[in-house]
């Protein structure tokens, strides 16, 4: 059997295929289309799913994989943009991107509806925000009512896209954990939830567990994706959660961390109570397990933005070249806030902020004053899970950052945790191969020797003081920045 990992991205769409021993024979990928005005964020999600159809004929076209060969199709990617059906399960409108603010006075209302400690008990969410589908359909009830009164079906954009390639509908439980609408606890919809937005549980699909087999290609999907085997559809799991199987991070005591335009970080927790806590808990993509998943907007985005505006035409590499030359450490600290904060301090009036500067700096010291800024943020979010008994043993780096050995090895000495670099980069695709295979029995472990077991470099922490009194500085002036904003 051959696998097509398909990844629902919000700025590409890939697909990749793999063969029986998860080995990638090619990838196909288009970019994602919007349709913006102001806080809306949509796109047409029949030309997306003919965008899929259109890949997974190219991969055939190309013999990149038989199209007479068993094949199972595995999705993951994006969670919270909606999708509205109609009685003959026709889309009434746009998607809805998980991207789009069109919800934020919905989102408001909610947050005095239901308490924090209800929200959490039910939900395992911080905090009710415009990206959640509870508040877009609470949205359209407000703002569309006579569309409202139209509404046979609410389908989260992963679960839609697995429904027109089988035509079952199903509800993926580590999708639904990021609705707002769904208990992760007891694996139902949440009932107060569903009756202040006037739904029905039968306009929501039934609950799956993530990795399910729904079924074989509709006729109309074998004809347009020119595949001609009764290829099975999984209906597979979030794209954090793939990226997790993919870098073998998959029990208790790794941490998986992503510096791309967001720092998101990822591990399993076998340890958590239904008391309020500062970090979400989400379902995870083994039945039955919970994942913290704390992202902090303030993260690659910083030196991206550092580097366009302060050091134009030189690439990342270039950078890092540059500060190793030099030594890298300097006493500059930076406060990585250029959108206020999520995780773990949930702070959206905290700001950037250079400290220490002096004559003989430049911008290459600034730089590095980012990246380790970036690194306090995640010692901050490392020590927030260790206060949620949930142990890490060691970072597993992944996206952009990942490239940058004068990063990891920050990193490494500041949160005094190994940062170990997988061999396999993109791992969202992977993961969900994988997550194929086992589904099928190829493998009883998602721990896969060879496949997502080996890692390329290991940056083992350096304890020095320096750095740890940088550390109690940068603490001591994201509280001094709190008390100037209250002035």
């Amino acid at each position: 059997m051959n696998f097509i990992a398909i990844d629902l991205g919000s700025t590409n769409i890939k697909v990749e295929a793999f063969n029986q021993g998860l080995s990638s024979l090619g990838y196909e990928t288009l970019p994602v289309k919007y349709i913006r005005a102001n806080s809306f964020v949509e796109f047409d999600a029949e030309r997306y799913v003919r965008d899929i159809y259109n890949l997974i004929a190219h991969l055939i076209d190309k013999q990149i994989i038989s199209a007479t060969e068993a094949i199972q199709i595995i999705l993951t990617g994006q969670a919270e943009s909606l999708v509205i059906l109609d009685s003959e399960d026709h889309c009434l409108m746009n998607a809805i991107s998980w991207m789009d603010d069109r919800s934020l006075e919905e989102s408001k209302k909610m947050t005095h509806h239901f308490s924090a400690e209800e929200l959490y008990r039910k939900t395992g969410q911080k905090a009710i925000l415009p990206t959640w589908p509870a508040t877009k359909i609470a949205w359209l009830r407000n703002h569309k009512n006579k569309l409202f009164s139209k509404i046979s079906s609410f389908m989260l954009f992963k679960d839609y896209v697995a429904f027109r390639l089988c035509g079952r509908k199903a509800a993926d439980c580590s999708i639904a954990t990021f609705s707002c609408y769904f208990d992760i606890f007891k694996k139902e919809y949440w009932k107060e939830m569903l009756e202040y937005l006037h739904i029905l549980p039968q306009q929501l699909p039934p609950i799956v567990e993530p990795g399910t087999i729904l079924g074989t290609l509709t006729p109309e999907a074998k004809q347009l994706t020119r595949i001609s085997c009764d290829a099975e559809v999984n209906i597979g799991t979030l794209d954090h959660f793939a990226g997790m199987i993919g870098c073998g991070n998959v029990q208790e005591g790794s941490i998986s961390y992503s510096t791309g335009t967001v720092m998101a970080l990822a591990t399993f927790t076998n340890s958590f109570s239904h008391q309020h806590s500062s970090i979400s808990i989400h379902y995870g993509f083994i039945p039955d397990t919970y994942i913290l998943l704390p992202v902090a907007e303030s993260g690659g985005i910083c030196l991206q933005w550092f580097r366009d505006s302060f050091l134009p035409g030189l690439s990342f590499k270039q950078i890092d070249q540059e500060i190793i030359r030099r030594g890298g450490f300097n006493n500059i600290i930076f406060l990585p806030y250029l959108v206020g904060t999520n995780a773990p301090d949930f702070d959206s009036q905290a700001s950037a902020l250079f400290w220490n500067l002096r004559f003989n700096h430049d911008a290459f010291d600034m730089a590095y004053a980012v990246m380790e800024g970036v690194a306090h943020l995640l010692k901050k979010n490392c020590d927030e899970i260790r206060k949620n008994n949930t142990r890490i043993d060691r970072i597993i780096a992944t996206g952009g950052g990942a490239r940058s050995s004068l990063w990891c090895q920050l990193q490494a000495d500041i949160t005094g945790i190994p940062v170990l670099v997988p061999k396999q980069k993109e791992a969202a695709c992977l993961g969900a191969a994988i997550m194929g295979a086992v589904s099928v029995g190829y493998f009883d472990s998602y721990q896969i020797p060879g496949v997502n077991t080996e890692f390329e470099r290991e940056y083992l922490p350096r304890f020095e003081d320096r750095l740890n009194r940088k550390v109690r500085q940068f603490s001591y002036l994201y509280e001094a920045s709190l008390k100037a904003h209250s002035l």
